[in-house]
């Protein structure tokens, strides 16, 4: 995200807390489907993402006032998220998990070529990814998928930077070895 679309979420947050439901509608369209495949990997359930993305964006119409400033507008989204997912699956420790949901959505960015170009790939990391403890997929899908700093990512998640950087290299030393397994060489930067 540039320093100008960051400034301009921020600014976007203070035009909501005036009640200024036009600059809801753009902070909504800029971050619903990220913070939304956020909530989906975590809670594995695509009417509850659906459910929880609509929380978070009721929570931010009624807290934008209490928004402080302290880190990025997404970042604050994905801690909203983060909280009521986790919230969720409390609440249903018995919900049958779907992996299979979140292979369904697609990057809209893409066009159909570039879809079937990275399936084979996709799959073989998210079947890798699956591999993994949800505390190290946490962290991976937050740096990788999310393009989060090692500071946010530890703000979000509640945890020292340092816990953030271990869990990290842990995840991919494993990932690292699953996908080798996997037969793909390199698929990790």
């Amino acid at each position: 995200m540039s320093a100008t679309q960051a400034a301009s979420d921020e600014a976007l947050i203070a035009r909501i807390a005036q009640g200024d439901r036009l600059a809801m509608q753009v902070l909504y369209g800029r971050h619903h489907v990220k913070v939304f495949r956020f909530g989906l990997r975590l809670v594995r359930n695509e009417q509850i993402a659906e459910d929880l993305i609509s929380e978070v964006f009721l929570d931010v119409w009624r807290q934008a006032g209490k928004f402080e400033g302290r880190s990025a507008v997404s970042t604050w989204l994905l801690a909203i998220m983060r909280f009521k997912a986790l919230s969720a699956l409390r609440r249903r420790k018995d919900a049958e998990l779907d992996d299979e949901t979140a292979n369904e959505i697609e990057d809209q960015s893409d066009d159909p070529e570039v879809t079937v170009q990275k399936k084979d790939t996709g799959n073989a990391l998210r079947k890798c990814l699956m591999q993994l403890s949800a505390e190290h997929r946490e962290i991976v899908d937050l740096v990788y998928y999310h393009e989060k700093s090692v500071e946010e990512v530890a703000e979000i998640v509640g945890i020292p930077e340092n816990t953030v950087k271990t869990r990290l290299f842990y995840a991919r030393k494993k990932l690292a070895g699953l996908l080798q397994e996997a037969g793909i060489e390199r698929g990790w930067p």
